[in-house]
C-alpha cells in the first residue's frame, strides 16, 4: 500500500517518457540571416509545439521532486532525437531553461503568502519572515557562487546521459540510507509520542522541526549540500529535501524550505542565461534565444510547466509526510536501470555519439541549479 501513490507518479512519468520516444521529431525550421559581409549564413532552429508540450511537462513534474529535472530533461530531449549537435540541439538546451520560468510561476502562486511574509520582514514589520529571507539567502550562496566558477565546465562535460545515469542511481541509494538512518527512526518516535503507534494523528514522518525554526547554520548546511546538486541526474530537490532532514527538518517542511529556495536558485540561473544570450546575440549579430525559439513554443512550454509544477508540488508535501524519502530513492532505481537499457539498446545517445558540433552560435548554459 506504501507504494501505491509512488507507483502512480511512476506510471506518470514513464507516460510522459512513453511519449518522448515515440513522438515524430519536428522537422526543422531554418531561418536564414545574411550577415554583414553577405557571405556568411547564421541558420536558427524554431522548437515544435508538442516539443514543447512534452519538454514542459517533464520539467513541471519533476522540477521540484527529488527525481532529477534536469536528468530527464536530457534524457527525454535524447529519446526524442533532438540532440543533434547542431541548431537543433542549442534550441533545445536554451528551451530547457526558459521553461524553468513555469516552475517559478507555481511555486510563487502557491507560497504567495511566505513571500508577503518575507518582504514584510524586509520592511521590519515581521520578524519570522525576515529570518525566513536571511536563511533562504545563505542557502543559496555557495552553490551560487560554484555554479557561477565550474558553469562551463560542467556544461562541456557532464551534460550526457551516461553521467546522468550514475548520478540517479548513486541518489536513489542515498535517499534510501537517509530515508532508512533518519526519517524512518524520526516518523516512529513523533507516532511514538503521539501514543498511537506509526499511523498517529497522520503525522507519520513529521517528527522534526518546521520551517519557521531552522537556523542559520542549518540553513548553511542545506546550501552547502546543494553543491552537489550541480551534477546534472543528482537533483537540486533531493539534495536541499535530504539537507533539511540533516538540519533536522521534518521532510514536508524539508520539502517546503526546498520550493522557496529554489526560487532564487531558478530566477538566478534563468535570469543570467538569458542575459549571457541576449549580450553574445548582440555583439556577434547570430539569432537570440527568442528568435530561434519563436514565441509560441517559449510561451506553450512555460504554461504547460507552470500546471504540471502546481500539481507536483501539492502532491509532494502530502507523500512526503506519509512514506518519506525512501520511494522516491527505488524510483531513482529503476529509472537508472531503465536508462541503462536503452543505452545498450542504442536509444539514449552518448555525448561523444553525437554529430559533431555546428558553428557556435550565441546560446543559454542549460542548467538548473544556481546560477551555473
Amino acid at each position: 500500500m506504501l507504494m501505491t501513490p509512488m507507483l502512480g507518479a511512476a506510471a506518470h512519468a514513464a507516460a510522459v517518457m512513453a511519449m518522448a520516444a515515440n513522438a515524430a521529431v519536428a522537422p526543422v525550421a531554418h531561418v536564414a540571416a545574411q550577415a554583414a559581409g553577405g557571405a556568411a549564413v547564421e541558420t536558427a532552429t524554431k522548437l515544435s509545439n508538442l516539443h514543447a508540450v512534452i519538454l514542459g511537462l517533464v520539467e513541471g513534474i519533476t522540477e521540484y521532486l527529488p527525481v532529477s529535472s534536469t536528468g530527464h530533461l536530457i534524457v527525454t530531449s535524447s529519446l526524442l532525437g533532438l540532440y543533434d549537435g547542431g541548431p537543433l540541439e542549442n534550441a533545445v538546451h536554451d528551451f530547457e531553461i526558459i521553461i524553468q520560468g513555469g516552475a517559478i510561476l507555481a511555486v510563487l502562486g502557491l507560497y504567495f503568502p511566505r513571500f508577503v511574509r518575507m518582504l514584510q520582514g524586509l520592511m521590519g514589520k515581521d520578524p519570522g519572515g525576515l529570518r525566513l529571507l536571511i536563511n533562504i539567502g545563505i542557502a543559496f550562496v555557495p552553490a551560487a557562487g560554484l555554479g557561477f566558477l565550474l558553469n562551463k565546465k560542467i556544461k562541456e562535460v557532464l551534460f550526457h546521459p551516461v553521467p546522468v545515469i550514475i548520478a540517479m542511481i548513486a541518489g536513489g541509494a542515498f535517499m534510501i540510507i537517509v530515508d532508512m538512518l533518519l526519517v524512518q527512526p524520526r516518523r516512529k518516535a513523533a507516532a511514538a509520542a503521539a501514543g498511537g503507534g506509526e499511523a498517529a494523528g497522520g503525522k507519520a514522518g513529521a517528527g522534526g522541526l518546521d520551517v519557521d525554526e531552522l537556523t542559520p547554520g542549518k540553513a548553511l548546511l542545506i546550501g552547502v549540500l546543494q553543491i552537489f546538486a550541480l551534477i546534472p541526474g543528482t537533483s537540486r530537490s533531493m539534495m536541499t529535501i535530504v539537507g533539511g532532514v540533516f538540519a533536522g527538518l521534518r521532510p514536508a517542511a524539508a520539502a517546503e524550505f526546498s520550493f522557496l529556495l529554489g526560487m532564487p536558485t531558478l530566477l538566478a540561473a534563468t535570469g543570467y542565461s538569458i542575459y549571457k544570450n541576449l549580450k553574445e546575440s548582440a555583439a556577434t549579430g547570430a539569432p537570440n534565444v527568442f528568435q530561434t525559439l519563436g514565441i509560441g513554443p517559449a510561451v506553450l512550454g512555460i504554461v504547460v510547466a507552470a500546471i504540471s509544477a502546481a500539481f507536483a508540488v501539492k502532491w509532494l508535501v502530502g507523500f512526503l509526510n506519509r512514506h518519506g524519502l525512501a520511494p522516491f530513492g527505488y524510483y531513482r532505481l529503476a529509472m537508472g536501470a531503465l536508462l541503462i537499457v536503452l543505452l545498450m539498446q542504442g536509444t539514449l545517445k552518448t555525448g561523444q555519439e553525437q554529430a559533431a558540433a555546428q558553428p557556435a552560435k550565441p546560446r543559454m548554459v542549460p542548467v538548473k541549479t544556481p546560477i551555473p
